[in-house]
């Protein structure tokens, strides 16, 4: 684990309980790798929760560590806590409807994300947060299930996220409740047309919470990498699916090529081969422009962080087609030199387990038919899904 705090001022809170707050907030952090180290920490705030406790995942499955944390949300509700769970009925299409009986009966509510349709099936949740009592709170891109227990490197996937706490958990508990009253999936016309649904929220003067979800137009996360990116000398990319837009691409390779450093981590191990095989069509053009490439190679890479200067982005969103305009994603921005150098110094302990892609190399690994599936897979990602998930939210019924 790795901890700072930072001191602000908030100068803009969301909600009339933060525009109320004048007084200098603290923001406190703590970075969270693999599950060996993420799924303690919020067990013991939901053991610790006595006001409520708000859980969204994309996929929650049975075994350890979901009964566990069942277990957990069963005694906070017994303490008279208010608890609401709230899973993507699609990333969790495996766990049983009767997995969640017994915090029904004390009290709890569950709901899931858009309930399974043909018709809509493409818009998901892939979104990952807890919050507890609206002062701690854990985001990142790990799930709750048992492929995410160990240590990342001997066992487990390996994945980063955050505990954090200041005025960050009032704000991620206020986003909960927009999607958890939203789980039913019934939107206006007018809503499924507007420019999009995405948000973007200044907290502090150095935390941005970017919000991405369906719709028209760039989403706050695009934005705000494309401004870092402009300017950036030094980028280093940790993500598990990386099929970015033509424009970051583009200025990754810029900074690259007039003398910055940009390092990529990406999946040697992958639970989605097609989204690994699109990754790898955009190799040679990116180790042609001097960008470093690693992959992760003792256990699948499940993280998303991102580095730009003395910029962090953490949170549940890859770069690729359905983080950046599909699915709904959150992900919290900071500017804290503090917090950079950790994120960094995390990344480097990630680097000793990784192999380096070589242009050479790459060349010689190609052959005819790796290509072709390469650029298959490409296709599909990158032009199909996008074009139906906008097909399926354009079409959703009133």
């Amino acid at each position: 684990m790795i901890s700072g705090r930072s001191t602000q001022l908030p100068i803009l809170r969301w909600d009339h309980k933060l525009l109320t707050m004048l007084t200098e907030a603290r923001a406190e952090w703590t970075w969270l790798r693999a599950g060996r180290e993420i799924f303690p920490p919020m067990l013991a705030a939901i053991n610790a929760a006595r006001a409520s406790v708000c859980l969204e995942m994309y996929i929650f499955a049975a075994g350890q560590p979901g009964e566990a944390f069942r277990e957990a949300l069963v005694r906070a509700r017994q303490r008279g806590v208010r608890v609401r769970v709230l899973v993507d009925a699609l990333g969790s299409i495996g766990l049983a409807s009767a997995f969640w009986e017994p915090l029904r009966a004390a009290g709890g509510e569950v709901r899931q994300f858009n309930p399974l349709s043909l018709n809509r099936l493409g818009i998901r949740n892939h979104r990952k947060l807890l919050v507890c009592d609206e002062q701690v709170a854990f985001f990142g891109g790990f799930n709750i299930a048992p492929e995410y227990e160990g240590d990342g490197v001997t066992r487990g996937w390996y994945d980063v996220g955050l505990q954090v706490g200041g005025p960050l958990p009032v704000q991620l508990a206020a986003t909960f409740e927009e999607m958890f009253v939203r789980a039913d999936f019934q939107h206006k016309r007018f809503v499924r047309w507007r420019k999009t649904t995405a948000k973007k929220l200044l907290l502090t003067p150095d935390e941005q919470l970017l919000l991405s979800g369906p719709g028209r137009g760039r989403s706050p996360l695009k934005r705000a990498l494309h401004h870092d990116l402009e300017r950036a000398n030094r980028v280093q990319i940790m993500v598990a699916y990386f099929l970015p837009t033509w424009r970051i691409r583009r200025q990754l390779a810029g900074i690259a090529g007039r003398g910055g450093v940009v390092e990529l981590i990406l999946a040697g191990k992958s639970d989605v081969l097609i989204s690994q095989l699109a990754a790898q069509s955009l190799y040679r053009r990116l180790l042609r422009a001097g960008v470093k490439i690693y992959e992760y190679e003792p256990q699948i890479l499940h993280a998303k962080l991102l580095i730009v200067d003395d910029a962090v982005y953490a949170g549940s969103a890859n770069l690729d087609p359905r983080s950046l305009s599909i699915n709904y994603e959150l992900m919290v921005r900071f500017e804290e030199k503090g917090m950079a150098e950790q994120a960094r110094t995390l990344f480097a302990e990630s680097l000793r387990h990784c192999r380096p892609v070589t242009l050479e190399a790459w060349r010689q690994s190609r052959t005819i038919w790796r290509r072709l599936k390469q650029r298959w897979a490409y296709w599909l990602l990158v032009r199909l899904d996008p074009y139906l998930a906008r097909r399926q939210w354009q079409a959703l019924p009133d």
